[in-house]
């Protein structure tokens, strides 16, 4: 019974289970903060810099389409990883040869050769999200760090905080005829302190956070399938002893 569970265990793809619960995690947390940091932001934005809801009328749809394309995401690499998980139990069963003589197929080379090909696709296209998901961050921080200078010069009086805003226009994403459109002193004080605000801003980190997770986990996927794919391509050849 020993000897079985050792043979077991030494079939099991660790690069790949490692992978596949930091991209389960990395993904679960970009998706569900993001999808709820984006509701935070389109109430924050009704309420407070822009009333009119024909000004933000296209930004609403596609924050409605970016949730969309959220689902869609968590749903894909769901599969995907389970898919990349199974593989690499294929691999690395027939690697070490635990069920009698090594046996690969050009069909089998062929299907490991495109998940190598997909996942340094998938790789840098998620380079592009966990870039893309820094920008709600570094707006939300722009809008606290001014918060917090307002703050500070309520005790100097020789310095009114009326005079401190922050325009949300210029950063392109409600037109500039837009009303308000900023909001100065203590009303863009009272909008730091609101639940929205904090909310959305530590969930837009937590959603970075978790695309740099995915990074680092596809990063991993693709050592495990190009070793794999390499060490099934040379095996076919020739027998030899290969550690994994």
């Amino acid at each position: 019974c020993f000897e079985c569970c050792i043979k077991c265990l030494g079939g099991v793809p660790y690069a790949s289970l490692v992978a596949t619960i930091l991209c389960f995690s990395g993904v679960a947390l970009f998706c569900g903060c993001g999808h709820v940091a984006l509701t935070g932001t389109v109430t924050i934005l009704e309420q407070h810099f822009s009333t009119t809801a024909s000004d933000h009328a296209l930004l609403s749809e596609v924050i409605q389409l970016m949730q969309y394309v959220i689902y869609g995401i968590a749903s894909f690499f769901f599969l995907y990883g389970i898919i990349l998980l199974a593989e690499g139990f294929y691999t690395t069963s027939a690697v070490k040869e635990l069920h009698g003589e090594f046996k690969t197929t050009a069909c089998g080379r062929c299907i490991s050769g495109m998940f190598v090909f997909l996942t340094y696709v998938l790789g840098v296209a998620w380079l592009g999200v966990f870039g893309f998901s820094a920008v709600p961050v570094f707006m939300f921080y722009n809008i606290w760090s001014t918060c917090e200078v307002i703050k500070s010069l309520q005790t100097n009086v020789t310095v009114p905080g009326d005079q401190i805003c922050v325009d949300i226009r210029q950063y392109g994403i409600i037109p500039w005829n837009a009303v308000p459109g900023k909001a100065c002193g203590p009303i863009l004080e009272n909008i730091c302190n609101t639940n929205e605000f904090y909310m959305s801003y530590h969930l837009f980190i937590v959603a970075c956070a978790g695309a740099g997770a995915t990074v680092i986990a596809l990063l991993i996927y693709m050592m495990a399938t190009t070793y794999n794919y390499a060490v099934l391509k040379f095996k076919s050849r020739e027998d030899c002893c290969t550690k994994f």
